[in-house]
Parts: C-alpha cells; structure tokens; sequence
C-alpha cells in the first residue's frame, strides 16, 4: 500500500522526523516499508527558469535559442518547443539533471554549432501528462532559482508498506498516523466534519432494506442533491496522484479519497437511477450476470451479496457498483453508500468471480464498522466543498445487527513474564490508548480495556501483550550476558516418523504427500466427515477422513503415465466426527495419525528368464512383517484371519502388535478403485501410529552366548481343518515350563489319507537353560505334557502313532 508523508502530516506532524526514522519504527512495528519514492530526487537540478530572451536559431527554422535565468545566472538553451516566448516561467533542467521521462542525463551539447546548458521541460518528459507539443509554462508569480520539486510541492515521499492480513486497520492515511503518533508520541488530529445540512431528510430522499443481515450488518447511505460533476480541484488531484491513482471527476475523486484517509469504501450512486429510491441488499439469487462500471459482465453465484433497488442490481456489494447507476456528466442527485460486509462475503464473491479492487481488498480483511457514518458524513462534506452540492439532514443508518466491541485484560505481570523486562504501568496505558483502546478498569496489577471497532485481530491478551511489545520497541528488548540452560534428555517427536520413513524407503516404497482436503462426496466415502466452514472449493470443502483416497489419485496419476507397478506409503492425520451433530468440544472429533501402505501392478517384471507376477496380499503382509520386525524388535506381531470380507476390502486381515489392533488391511474393493479410474488390484495396509508409537520396546542389552547346549523335540498332530496353528502354539506354550523357549510351525499337511475333515501341523519345539545342562528326564516331561494338552483340548492324535 502506498502512503504519502505529505499526506500523513495532515493528521500527525512528522515534519521533525526524517524519513530513515519513520522507516525505522514502522518496520520494527510490524509494518514493513518495502520501498521508499522520494519523489524530489526525481527533479534533482530542475529549478523554476525566467525565460529573458528569444532568438530564432541560425542553422535550424524550428529550433530556438533562448536565454534562461535560474536566479543567480544566464544559460544559452536550445529549445524546439513553438510555445516558448519571452517572460515565461519554466522548468529548467541544468546539466547533470536526469529527465524524469527516459531517464536522459543532460549534458552541455552543441546543437546545431549553439551550445546548449540544458533543457526547457514540458509535462510528458517531467513525467507529469501526457502533453509534449510545448514546453510546460508555468505560474508567472514563482521565483527563478527555487526547486521545481518545492515549487510545484513535489517533494512528497512516498511509503511502499507491506501490510499483514490481520492488520485491515492499517490500510490508510489515518490508520499509519495512529500508528506512528504511538511511536513517536504524537498527536492524532482527525479532520474536522461540520455539515451544512438543508433541506429534506436523507430518509425522506432514499431508503434502505437489508435482506442479508449476517453478511451485511450495517448499511449508511447519505443524500447529497443539486452537485455538479466536475474535474476536482488541484489539492484533491494531487492528493490522488501522489499514490498512483488516476483523478476521475470530483464526486469519485472524494470518495476514493476517504478510501485511501480512513480506510472506509465508499460508493456514490445516481439517485435518480435507483428505481424507487429504494436500496435492497441481498443474495444475487437468480440473477447470474451483472455488468460492472469497467463495462464487464460479470458471472454471479446464487449467494454473491448485491446491492439493488426495486427493478434491478445495482453494485456487487463490496467489489465494484454497477455500469447502470454510475455518476456521470449530468448526475446531479448522488446517494453516498457506506456500509460494513461480512468478510468471508466479499472474500467469497471476490475469489468467484476474479476481481480484487480497493474496496473488496479492505472488506474482506475486516473494514471498522463503527466509522462508517463518519466517513459517510467527511465525504458528504467534501463533496458539497468541489461541487456545491447540499447535503440532505441526518443519515440512513440501518443497522439490524449491532457489532458490539470486545473486551480485553491485560495483567503487568504476565506481560514482563512473557517479554522477559519490565515496561511500567503507565508506559503500557499510555501505549494502549494512542492506539485507540479505551481503558475501562486499572488497578495495581492489571488493565481492562475496549478494543477499538477497527481491531479485529485483537481477541485475547496476548495480543494486547504484543501491541505494547511492538510500539514501546522490539529494538529494546535488553541484551541478556549469560544464559543457563538445563541439560536434559532431548526428546525428538519426530524421530520415529523419521525411522518409518527410512525403514520403508529401504524396502523399496515412496512416500507421497497429499492433500488434507477431499469433496464432500469422497470424505463421506470412508468416514464422518468433518466440513469446513469457509472452503476454497467444492473439490477441497471437508477434512479428509482417510488417506486413501489421496493414495487412489496418486495411483491413478501414476497409471495415465504408463507406471504401473508401483510401491507407495504416506504418513498423515486423518479427522473424523465422532458425532451426527455440529462440533462443539474437541470430544466431538478425532484426529488420528496413520500410515497407509500399498502395491500395485507386477512385483517380477517380463524377463527372458521368468515372466510377470502380480503382487498379492500375502507380499503385502511380507512387507509389513519386514517393517515391523525392525521398527519394533523383540515385539510380538500376529496377521489375523484373512477373510473374503471387509467394509473396503475382498480380502482384509487385521494387523496385532503386542495384542492390540495396530491396523487393517487387504485387496481393496474394485468400487473404490474404480472412482479414481485405477483398473488394476490394490493392496494396501492402513496402521495406526498412534498405537505402534505406544507399544513399549524393551532396550537392547547384551546377552551372552549360551554356554549349554538346546534340546529338540519334534512332533506332529492331526487335528481338524478348523482349528489354527495359533491356537495350537498357546496350548503348548501355556502346559510347557520355562524351559521351552521357542515354537516353530515348519510343516502344514493336509490329505484325506488322515481322514475327512482333517489335517497336520508339525511342529519343533527348542528347549534350554541358560545356567545348566537339561536332563533328558526334565525335557521328556515337558515334552508329553505339551502333547497331552494339545491331545485333550483339541482331539488330537500324534501323527503317525
């Protein structure tokens, strides 16, 4: 945003600060001063010339040569202007001057066989107009000799100020005056508004009816009647011009002028187009196309907030007024809107439509609703003081929502704690009421004040703890000598994530990163989605409730160019409502950390020497055994029943990691596959980190070698088909001593040679002791007695007696 410092000191006197200072303050404040335009450089050796003498150039028909005095001497000039006569005042560029148009430095020349001392300046190369057919003549009463940039007051400088998002109070004149008369200790003089009001009341010349009062809270409009459209005078031009705006005619030039003063936008309608007399603001509705001032037809969206009258829009409310009720030439009623729109409105209608202007660039960063029948009335004033017109009495203020202001503590102690120094009660006051908060309640220890209407990012004392740190200076925070620091154990969050991520490159996966928002039809897909109360678009408006589907379009993306055979995982968070009704408690959603795990397409490419093979589920439970086992060693991990049936696999298993359910996983089902266009099987794994992050791992300590040799027994039983190994194994485990350490499961036979319905597991179990030799007696009876169990439990019988 551009900010004049001649324009600045109309509310705050700056005139004995230097330009570095400000600079200074306002970026150590937080508002950074991106660049600096000291518009006098521009006219650096350009002074205001009396031309004293004429004379037709000897060896050229349009050339002159005059004679210029720049108040102390006489300089020979080559001009080719038609419009240069004797007695003029001039702007003389003497050598060494860089012509502001196309930035030529002068130099003595010789044209022609005259010599030439520098230029006669008209508007285009003093980057002023367009004009360049005669030189720039001047006011006759200017002193010869004085600085052009001085005499034409030129000398403003101009502030380029990166404002924040949050900051919408800092985006004018006034608002950057505030800020530096608490910086500097000044102070803020607001202008003075004293209406001539005659004549009829404003509601008695218009009326106003808001439709929409969640998006359009308050709405003023002001009469002004009898006006003359006209050029505006120099002071408001210039005011206009030294930040980059183009000067229109006098009722547009005010209004944009209380826009770039107060940061309120303004709106000057032709009352004598608006049907009825009437202003309506409401939703677009059925209205999809409206023709804005630049003469566009602009594309409506049903909610898209519009200001109209009783026949037809007339403003795309906070954005741009229409073509069918601008001021013209013959306007001579005007009806001066100054309103407060929601935010997320405007920002909405904005971003539908393409189009950011001054006014949406305010409102949708939260404009002050409570100035807006000030700035109704100061542009009121300023447009009778260009065009003579009379102002109507009173204002249409309709306002079915009042915005009332927040409250706010501040405790002394809680500031010097989070600053770490000490800032004084008083210091603090002072800093808070410059910038305009109210104090309502002080007392040794604290502070309770009135935010001001205009501060919308101050909520919590925090914030009022960072108001008072910024203006009494970031610069003075004391320097600290020494600082003790205890020497505890690090703990890196981010650690094991890291190792996840290491383990499974290694074993030839990519990680992928998606994005956190799905459409509303996929989230619901896979869970209880949870809305977002402002989303970009339809494609990103709920939190995602698995990281499948991002997994699905990564795969697809993937396939379209031709990469099928594919390896990927991703760590993400996932949300979930854990209710049917709105979230109201963090209770009323979760928010779970996964990782997600999947194969497609070919494991064995076409080879001369072997041909394709497809992954299956089972090198998927092969690659998370693989994982597991090194992310968390000595741990014991079980694939539970692998079924034909699941809410989104053909065939899923549940993955149990030290008896609890770590995750889930399988051949996902073609319904999903097919919504992300991917024609080939997934298999994918889905685990919660959560739960594998809380599973305990004991610490690797040394074990020495086992001095005592093992014993083996195996054995094999026929049991029933239905029975699993798993069951087999806690039988054995849970009639066994501790001298059985280990239980392998290396044979699986089934036949009808062992009888309808049955089959053989074989089995070797290990057996030792660390401090001695087993005896053959001792091995023998925790062999039978493992056996018996199995028999009795089961019905089984040894295999093969």
């Amino acid at each position: 945003m551009k900010i004049s410092i001649n324009w600045l000191n109309d509310y705050v006197d700056l005139k004995n600060i230097s330009i570095n200072e400000i600079v200074d303050k306002l970026t150590y404040a937080g508002l950074e001063v991106e660049e600096v335009d000291d518009q006098a450089k521009k006219f650096e050796n350009i002074v205001i010339g009396n031309v004293k003498e004429v004379k037709k150039h000897p060896n050229a028909d349009k050339l002159s040569v005059c004679k210029v005095n720049d108040g102390k001497d006489d300089y020979s000039v080559v001009c080719g202007a038609p419009n240069v006569t004797a007695g003029q005042k001039v702007a003389f560029a003497k050598v060494g001057a860089v012509i502001p148009y196309g930035g030529m430095k002068l130099e003595k020349v010789k044209i022609r066989s005259e010599v030439s001392f520098g230029m006669i300046c008209s508007e285009r190369e003093l980057g002023l107009g367009e004009n360049h057919e005669g030189i720039m003549v001047l006011d006759p009463s200017l002193k010869e000799g004085l600085s052009f940039a001085d005499a034409m007051e030129l000398n403003d400088t101009i502030l380029e100020i990166a404002i924040t998002p949050n900051r919408a109070d800092a985006l004018s004149h006034i608002g950057i005056a505030r800020e530096l008369s608490a910086l500097f200790d000044l102070t803020l003089k607001y202008p003075d508004v004293n209406l001539k009001e005659s004549g009829k009341r404003s509601e008695e010349l218009a009326s106003v009816e808001i439709k929409d009062p969640d998006n359009c809270p308050r709405y003023i409009g002001k009469a002004v009647s009898n006006v003359e459209i006209k050029e505006s005078p120099d002071w408001l031009k210039k005011r206009l011009k030294s930040i980059g705006l183009r000067p229109i005619n006098n009722v547009v030039d005010v209004t944009n002028f209380v826009l770039h003063e107060v940061g309120q936008p303004l709106h000057a309608f032709d009352l004598d187009n608006l049907g009825g007399g009437k202003i309506i603001v409401r939703n677009a509705g059925k209205d999809t196309k409206f023709t804005t001032l630049d003469s566009k037809e602009r594309k409506l969206q049903s909610n898209d907030l519009m200001i109209c009258d009783v026949n037809k829009s007339v403003a795309i409310a906070g954005v741009m007024g229409g073509e069918n009720s601008e001021v013209t030439s013959s306007t001579k009623n005007l009806l001066i809107e100054s309103a407060y729109f929601n935010p997320s409105s405007i920002r909405k209608t904005s971003k539908n439509l393409g189009l950011s202007t001054d006014a949406s660039y305010r409102f949708e960063r939260g404009t002050d609703p409570e100035i807006t029948k000030w700035a109704a009335r100061r542009a009121a004033q300023l447009i009778q003081q260009t065009s003579g017109g009379k102002i109507a009495k009173d204002e249409i203020d309709a306002y079915p929502n009042k915005i009332y202001s927040r409250k706010c503590g501040i405790r002394f102690n809680r500031l010097n704690k989070i600053l770490g120094y000490q800032i004084g009660a008083s210091e603090v006051e002072k800093i808070l009421i410059k910038l305009g908060f109210i104090i309502d309640k002080k007392s040794f220890d604290e502070l309770t004040v009135t935010v001001p209407s205009y501060r919308h990012d101050i909520e919590r004392e925090i914030d009022l703890i960072e108001e008072v740190a910024r203006i009494y200076g970031y610069n003075k925070i004391p320097e600290v000598s020494k600082i003790s620091v205890t020497l505890e154990e690090k703990v890196d969050h981010s650690a094991f994530n890291d190792r996840v991520r290491e383990l499974l490159n290694s074993l030839g996966f990519y990680e992928i990163i998606t994005n956190s928002l799905l459409s509303e039809d996929i989230a619901r897909r896979f869970g209880n989605a949870i809305n977002l109360l402002n989303p970009q678009s339809s494609e990103m408006s709920h939190l995602r409730t698995s990281l499948i589907p991002g997994l699905l379009t990564t795969i697809s993306n993937n396939i379209k160019v031709n990469e099928k055979d594919i390896q990927l995982f991703e760590l993400g968070k996932v949300f979930e409502k854990s209710t049917n009704s709105d979230i109201n408690d963090f209770k009323d959603f979760t928010e779970l950390e996964h990782l997600l795990l999947a194969l497609t397409g070919n494991r064995i490419r076409n080879e001369w020497f072997e041909k394709d093979y497809p992954f299956d589920v089972y090198d998927l439970t092969g690659y998370v055994e693989s994982f597991l086992t090194k992310i968390l060693p000595d741990v014991t991990v079980n694939i539970k029943s692998i079924s034909e049936s699941g809410s989104k696999f053909d065939y899923s298993f549940d993955l149990i990691c030290e008896n609890q359910n770590t995750g889930f996983g399988g051949r996902l089902k073609k319904e999903f596959c097919t919504l992300f266009d991917v024609d080939q099987d997934v298999y994918m794994i889905q685990v919660d980190l959560a739960v594998l992050k809380g599973i305990n791992i004991s610490k690797k300590i040394f074990n020495e070698l086992l001095k005592f040799p093992k014993v083996y027994r195996d054995v094999a039983f026929v049991l029933d088909v239905n029975i699993t190994s798993d069951q087999v194994t806690s039988i054995i485990k849970e009639a066994s001593t501790n001298l059985l350490h280990n239980i392998k499961l290396f044979d699986i036979f089934q036949s009808e040679s062992l009888g309808k319905g049955k089959k053989s597991f074989a089995f070797q179990l290990e057996f030792f002791n660390s401090g001695r030799t087993l005896t053959e007696e001792e091995v023998e009876t925790d062999f039978r007695n493992a056996i018996k169990a199995v028999e009795k439990i089961f019905n089984a019988q040894l295999r093969g007696s």
